[in-house]
């Protein structure tokens, strides 16, 4: 999965969930537009990093057992030329030598 359609589901999952609109666990996969097993693979990864997400068959919704926040931040900018050094492990010139009579 593509990082930031990723994160832009976590984001409304979150949303959702804050404020107990999820629907059934089938409805609220559709609107993410994953399967079930992925919502519930999502859903796993944010209880194994503390988020209270509950399922009321009452109420037809995920809701959150106490309050909880998520923060995701994403920097792009372009390399320097020190860091593309780093990354690459430095520069690479390719010169041909040819000897010879043409």
């Amino acid at each position: 999965m593509k990082v930031f359609e990723y994160l832009d589901r976590i984001n409304k999952m979150h949303k959702m969930v804050t404020y107990q609109q999820t629907g059934t666990p089938a409805e609220f996969a559709g609107f993410l537009g994953v399967s079930r097993t992925t919502l519930y693979e999502m859903i796993d990864e944010l209880r194994s990093r503390g988020a209270p997400i509950h399922y009321s068959k009452s109420q037809r919704t995920f809701f959150y057992e106490n309050p909880f926040e998520i923060n995701v931040s994403c920097s792009l900018r372009p390399l320097t030329s020190h860091e593309e050094k780093i990354i690459t492990g430095g520069t690479f010139k390719v010169e041909f030598f040819f000897s010879g009579r043409w």
